[in-house]
């Protein structure tokens, strides 16, 4: 049985311990996506996690051609933007990535996505910045996940609602955290965007 490709590409999210990990998966979401599939489709799936630390939409631009359109997934699943608010935060002084240059670069990865693959295209709508609602991070996150939104109807993708389930997550006031720094997830925050993928992608693979 020839195996169904399954890449993941993103930031330090998607990640997530890859280079202390011998299957070079993580110990993140990507982890728990592969182990679900591998459990309840064993031997259907072949999963690789391309997430590089920092990573913003200009630095996926960078290596898509040999990290996405060589590998020639079945499955493409993308989680960028981020780190395209938080450099804003962060590091002022860095070139910054604002939202229409973000939605130019992404529009045209995915647009090479589809003229080059026969890939299923996956967009994750970029997570938050800190537990609270009202920071300056999520106000600034708000136009990102916008766009990954318009970008999905665009290129009729599938669409994992991440940001909105975190946000609904985070209005229960469950005194639970889902990062451990307001941005990289703990094993709930993992768990949480794995489930978000998993009940939003699994249905069309049936």
């Amino acid at each position: 049985m020839n195996k169904k490709r399954i890449l993941f590409i993103g930031d330090s999210i998607t990640e997530s311990g890859l280079h202390e990990d011998k299957a070079k998966l993580g110990t993140g979401y990507v982890r728990i996506i592969h182990d679900y599939l591998q459990a309840i489709y064993p031997n259907s799936f072949e999963v690789f996690n391309k997430g590089i630390s920092g990573n913003r939409v200009i630095d996926l631009e960078e290596r898509w051609d040999k990290d996405v359109l060589k590998c020639n997934p079945e499955i493409l699943s993308i989680s960028i933007g981020v780190n395209d608010v938080w450099r804003q935060l962060d590091n002022p002084g860095l070139k910054q990535i604002y939202p229409e240059e973000f939605a130019s670069i992404y529009n045209e990865l995915l647009m090479q996505a589809r003229e080059e693959t026969n890939a299923t295209l996956v967009l994750m709508e970029p997570t938050l910045i800190e537990e609270e609602l009202n920071s300056v991070g999520n106000e600034k996150l708000k136009i990102y996940v916008e766009i990954v939104r318009r970008l999905a109807d665009k290129h009729r993708a599938i669409l994992i609602p991440t940001h909105q389930d975190f946000i609904d997550y985070v209005m229960t006031n469950s005194g639970y955290p889902l990062t451990i720094d307001g941005v990289h997830m703990n094993s709930v925050g993992n768990m949480l965007m794995a489930n978000s993928w998993i009940k939003s992608v699994i249905p069309t693979l049936k």
